[in-house]
């Protein structure tokens, strides 16, 4: 990137190559972090007995990995 000198224009942005997210990317991103949130929530409401019942405290994980999927597509959000 170069740097402008005194008063001329300003500094040259790259090219990525990248345009703007497709329509459902913004939705899908949203949707996995609020599954990931109502799957903990129904895990710890749930006396820890839900959302899948013989897996205990595994269900954490599941939820937080799910939600992280979701933070995980934020990064790409353009």
């Amino acid at each position: 990137m170069a740097r402008a000198s005194q008063g001329d224009e300003p500094l040259e942005q790259p090219e990525t190559g990248k345009g703007p997210n497709p329509v459902w990317f913004k939705p899908v991103m949203v949707a996995f972090m609020l599954i990931g949130l109502v799957w903990i929530l129904v895990f710890y409401l749930s006396g820890m007995a839900f959302p899948i019942p013989d897996i205990g405290a595994w269900n954490l994980v599941i939820g937080f990995g799910i939600a992280f999927v979701g933070f995980l597509m934020t990064t790409q959000w353009r």
